[in-house]
């Protein structure tokens, strides 16, 4: 497009930034203490810690990567998306309720690796630091994952370079989080789920409407490539199970967990859950059928950055209004995410590094203050890692979700259900887990194909189970469980 042609979508592009910054400020105001910046006060309605759980979970990876993986290898691609639904609905159904009862109980946990210490009465405080290790670790690759999906929005949508587009990206994101923590990233994050959800349907609806109706889009993916059509082409069961085990890494993600733990009370959990499964569900489709319907939009020339194919088809379909606020749903994505994992990084850092080992003493104010520069610290980490402009969203996304996965999913789940859990058990689960993925992910061939965070969720649950029979818990944590199970139950 020209300039010309652009500057409708530029104007409502700068208007959508203005207005996240404007609620980084007014969150601002409201943030006193570091319970206040990392969680919100625990003071999350049902909209709002479904939706800005399933805008911090799905990402660009939902309108850049999803469609770019259909567009380049047709329907087979849906086997990921089934998984993650399974996934995510297992995760409010039996995660959410308990995890919210017993971080209160706990000593009022406001991180995951403060809930694994208290739950498990660590007094060594190893458990807190290899928690927040692991966090760190992961989320510079996650959070590059969206600088990266920034930097192609930018690039394709205004011309910029990739390094350019990487930064100012990323210098909007940094803004907000360090400003407003939790409750701007919950406020931000519930408008950018709505903005989303509307993207997801309109641009898949208007491609297939321009290529004749449903019929002849799938008529033309069939001539143009007939396996397209087919969700089992290509497939064997050891691949529909690799791509199904995306599913697994939802409970051990800290940044979506976090919003469990937010919310105003566990009975708020059933309205959470179906507006969030919802969502997701009809969020998935969108991108699924938008990948699918690009592949026959885009046949006389082909696209050589399939993840672009959402922004293609936006700027290519919609007059420049409508795309530039298709486009800020794209960097609503970006920004719903890459906002969380941050603020999750930067309360790791200090709740649970500089708190008990640098300052024992600070003030809640120095907390906030070590939080907000931690989330500029971080950031910056992530767009060195992300300095690479053939680095794919979709790659870099599978290698931290299943690095969380295996890590505290397994750990997680037996805390809340096992009440003879120990505190080894829960240490040599992230350890295993973790250290799985990442040796597994420098292997190929046969079994080594397989998505490493099945093989990393299995051998972190049997370390758990084998480390924590060797043991016994304390008679205090065997009643704090009590203590949160006759809650939960109630």
């Amino acid at each position: 497009m020209d300039v010309a042609m652009n500057t409708p979508t530029v104007i409502t592009f700068v208007v959508y930034l203005l207005a996240m910054l404007a609620i980084g400020v007014a969150a601002y105001r409201l943030t006193s203490n570091l319970s206040d910046y990392v969680l919100g006060g625990r003071s999350l309605g049902s909209g709002v810690a479904a939706l800005s759980a399933g805008a911090s979970d799905m990402s660009g990876w939902l309108l850049l990567g999803l469609p770019g993986a259909v567009y380049a290898a047709g329907m087979n691609q849906i086997w990921i998306a089934i998984g993650l639904t399974i996934g995510a609905y297992l995760n409010w159904q039996f995660v959410a309720r308990r995890l919210r009862v017993y971080t209160e109980v706990a000593s009022d946990a406001i991180t995951v690796p403060d809930y694994l210490e208290n739950r498990f009465e660590d007094h060594s405080k190893l458990l807190r630091v290899i928690s927040a290790a692991v966090i760190l670790l992961f989320f510079a690759f996650y959070t590059s994952s969206g600088m990266v999906a920034g930097a192609k929005l930018f690039e394709a949508s205004f011309g910029l370079s990739y390094t350019a587009a990487l930064w100012i990206g990323g210098l909007v994101i940094i803004s907000y989080t360090f400003l407003g923590g939790f409750l701007a990233v919950s406020w931000t994050d519930f408008i950018q789920g709505i903005l989303m959800f509307l993207a997801l349907i309109i641009v898949p609806l208007v491609a297939i409407q321009a290529l004749g109706g449903w019929e002849a889009t799938v008529t033309q993916v069939g001539n143009m490539d007939v396996s397209y059509n087919d969700a089992f082409s290509g497939m064997t069961l050891f691949g529909i199970v690799s791509l199904m085990a995306w599913g697994l890494g939802y409970f051990g993600q800290p940044h979506i967990i976090v919003r469990f733990m937010a919310i105003r009370s566990h009975n708020d959990v059933p309205a959470a859950r179906l507006i969030g499964i919802t969502w997701m569900v009809l969020g998935l489709f969108g991108a699924i059928f938008t990948g699918y319907a690009g592949f026959a939009y885009f046949a006389d020339s082909p696209l050589e950055d399939s993840e672009k194919v959402f922004i293609l088809l936006s700027t290519t379909l919609a007059n420049p209004w409508i795309a530039g606020v298709l486009l800020a749903a794209i960097l609503a994505a970006i920004m719903s995410t890459i906002d969380s994992q941050l603020l999750v990084s930067s309360s790791a850092l200090a709740e649970d590094i500089y708190k008990p080992f640098i300052r024992p003493r600070a003030s809640q104010n120095e907390l906030v203050w070590v939080g907000r520069l931690a989330v500029a610290g971080i950031a910056i980490i992530a767009l060195l890692i992300a300095g690479n402009p053939d680095s794919g969203v979709l790659d870099l996304v599978s290698y931290a979700w299943g690095g969380f996965g295996a890590a505290f999913g397994p750990v997680i789940i037996l805390s809340l259900f096992w009440r003879r859990m120990t505190r080894n058990g829960a240490l040599a689960g992230v350890v295993v887990g973790a250290l799985t993925v990442v040796i597994w992910k420098q292997l190929s061939g046969g079994i080594f194909d397989m998505y490493e965070i099945l093989p990393g969720f299995i051998l972190c649950t049997v370390a758990i189970v084998v480390v924590s029979r060797l043991g016994q818990p304390t008679e205090g944590m065997m009643a704090t469980f009590e203590k949160a199970a006759t809650q939960w139950r109630g």
